[in-house]
């Protein structure tokens, strides 16, 4: 969901232009100024009452905002829709915005803070972290196998290494063919 979109803004739109928006758009979509109008009409101003209100607490919040403007950013990335260049960044709305310039040319050269940045979301994915978790226990598990194999082999052959026992085997292989 594009939250620039649904406020009708862009997405350098100053705090103010944004406050502006979603009070104009809420006073037209508000469910109670369509209480008399048909179901149809009245449940689609109420689900676009509610995409202006979580439109508005994210765009309206700075850090939201930022976090918002990465992680489209860099899904219009990843998808080959990068054709716009102020897609990229923070875009808190301040004027000529500094930090999204400089954000952006950091992507485009595939500076170390872009990597680090896809890296550092690929690692805290949820799938990423439930295969770990996953391969945690496989490794535990064998772990524990190697150590109970190797505590019930000496509960049972006392004073043997593995190494006399094999050699043991092949004496009485030996014996039985002669035989």
């Amino acid at each position: 969901m594009d939250y620039y979109k649904i406020l009708e803004l862009n997405k350098n739109a100053t705090k103010e232009e944004i406050k502006e928006a979603y009070k104009r758009l809420a006073l037209k979509y508000h469910p109670d100024k369509h209480s008399q109008s048909p179901q149809l009409v009245r449940e689609n101003a109420t689900l676009r009452f509610k995409q202006l209100s979580e439109a508005y607490q994210i765009l309206a919040d700075d850090r939201k905002r930022a976090d918002y403007n990465i992680r489209s950013s860099s899904s219009s990335f990843s998808s080959g829709y990068n054709n716009h260049r102020h897609a990229h960044g923070y875009g808190y709305g301040y004027g000529y915005n500094y930090h999204s310039y400089q954000s952006q040319n950091r992507k485009a050269d595939g500076g170390f803070v872009s990597k680090f940045d896809v890296a550092l979301r690929y690692l805290t994915t949820r799938a990423f972290l439930l295969n770990l978790a996953f391969a945690g226990a496989l490794i535990g598990g064998m772990v524990i196998i190697d150590k109970s194999r190797e505590a019930l082999w000496k509960m049972h052959n006392s004073g043997k290494s593995f190494e006399e026992a094999m050699d043991s085997i092949e004496k009485a292989k030996a014996n039985r063919h002669d035989v």
